[in-house]
C-alpha cells in the first residue's frame, strides 16, 4: 500500500510540474511580446537605453513630470524631487533612486536626439 501511495505522490507532482513549466513558459512568451512592442514603439536606440536603464522613456517623463525634453525642466524636477525625497528629510530612498533612474534615462534620451541632430546635419553637407 506504501508502494501505492508513493506512485500518486509522484505522479501529481509531475503534473503539478508540467502545469508550473507550461504557465512559466506562457508567463516568458507574454514578457516577450510586451517588451517587442514597447520596442517596436521606440527608435532602436532608445528602446536599447530603455532596457539597459530598466526604464521607459514615458516613465521617466512622468516620474519627472515632464511632458517634453527640456533640459533646463528635467534638471529642475530632478533636483526638487531628488531633495524632497532626501532619507535626511524623511523623504523615500527608494523614490529617490527612481528620481536619479528617470533623470538617467531622460540624460540618455537628449544625447540619443542630439547625436541622431549631429547626423542630420552632417548629411545635409
Amino acid at each position: 500500500q506504501a508502494k501505492y501511495l508513493a506512485q500518486i505522490i509522484l505522479v501529481g507532482a509531475q503534473v503539478v510540474g508540467r502545469a508550473f513549466m507550461r504557465a512559466l513558459r506562457q508567463e516568458l512568451a507574454a514578457s516577450r511580446a510586451a517588451a517587442d512592442a514597447r520596442g517596436r514603439s521606440e527608435r532602436p536606440q532608445s528602446a536599447a537605453a530603455s532596457r539597459i536603464t530598466g526604464i521607459s522613456l514615458q516613465e521617466a517623463q512622468q516620474i519627472l513630470n515632464v511632458s517634453n525634453l527640456n533640459p533646463e525642466e528635467i534638471q529642475k524636477n530632478y533636483d526638487h524631487l531628488f531633495k524632497v525625497n532626501d532619507k535626511s528629510v524623511g523623504g523615500s530612498f527608494y523614490l529617490q533612486s527612481k528620481v536619479v533612474r528617470a533623470k538617467e534615462r531622460l540624460d540618455e534620451e537628449l544625447r540619443i536626439q542630439a547625436k541622431e541632430e549631429e547626423k542630420g546635419r552632417k548629411a545635409e553637407t
